[in-house]
């Protein structure tokens, strides 16, 4: 299996410094948020600082480290009704997509927004409205990654607009675009409300997008209301809470890997780490390599 990680979740303060941290940690292609491993780099200003020159050094970087870049972030609202604002985070996505091209990288990625502009959980965001406004919103840039040879990944999140497997599935068939891929983050379909079905929520979710699958995130998870789960929370770091699961290292919760890690067998699918640190990563990594040797 091809095991990546999130670089800024590695050991270092500098490009060069991540992806040397992952390499010494094993690990073979990272996810890159520019604003988080480049010092400095703001993602307002993403469209005049995503250079030939930035692209050149940080092609350099992957190449020196042994690194592929498997998804390059660009978790920006593509549903805000600040139109001026959304018509800059459009102009930050195309830029994230010609830079992608330069560097090697698989995929842009992001979520899939709110109907607002604090990109904030809402009744609203459940909508067909909502549904629709980001299937047309989604649209436009996904044929702009088809002009560019690029291909631009929605990552399915229970808190934001595509909250499902079948949401996720509906945009797919409304774009209809070879370029339009699917980050699969197990752990993102799960709130206090369905945890206890965790199994076939994550069935389900292979079963409706394994085909458009290109990465996936991997971390474990707990209920929050489960004294372990507070316990981890207080002492591990980079372990969060969100829609009351608390999102921690593979190993150290609930998770069943094992049809996650046969859909990354069976389709060549990368994954990469998600909340862990640097004491913990290594463990992870090898969590999952001994399930998929057990396949």
């Amino acid at each position: 299996m091809n095991i990546g990680i999130r670089l800024h979740d590695t050991a270092g303060s500098t490009l060069s410094e991540h992806l040397a941290a992952a390499r010494a940690q094993g690990f073979t292609c990272v996810h890159i948020a520019m604003s988080k491993v480049i010092p400095g780099f703001k993602m307002a200003d993403a469209p005049a600082l995503l250079t030939d020159e930035l692209a050149a050094s940080v092609r350099a970087e992957l190449e020196r480290n042994g690194q592929t870049c498997v998804l390059l972030g660009c978790y920006l609202n593509l549903c805000s009704p600040d139109l001026e604002s959304h018509e800059k985070t459009v102009e930050i996505y195309k830029a994230h997509l010609r830079f992608a091209k330069k560097i090697g990288a698989t995929l842009v990625g992001t979520e899939t927004g709110a109907p607002n502009t604090g990109y904030k959980t809402c009744p609203e965001c459940y909508t067909e409205e909502a549904l629709q406004l980001f299937i047309d919103r989604v649209t436009p840039v996904v044929r702009y990654a088809e002009e560019v040879g690029q291909r631009f990944a929605i990552e399915p999140v229970i808190r934001h607009i595509v909250s499902t497997p079948e949401r996720c599935e509906r945009v797919l068939k409304a774009v209809n675009s070879p370029n339009l891929r699917v980050i699969l983050d197990a752990v993102n379909l799960l709130s206090e409300d369905n945890v206890h079905s965790a199994k076939a929520i994550i069935a389900d979710g292979i079963e409706r997008l394994g085909n458009h699958v290109s990465l996936l995130h991997m971390k474990d998870f707990i209920p929050f209301a489960q004294e372990r789960g507070q316990q981890l929370k207080a002492s591990v770091p980079n372990t969060d809470v969100f829609s009351n699961v608390v999102s921690c290292a593979c190993g150290l919760g609930d998770m069943d890997y094992a049809p996650l890690c046969a859909l990354a067998q069976a389709h060549d699918i990368p994954m990469t780490l998600e909340n862990t640190n640097p004491g913990n990563a290594i463990a992870a990594r090898e969590h999952l390599e001994k399930i998929g040797a057990s396949l």
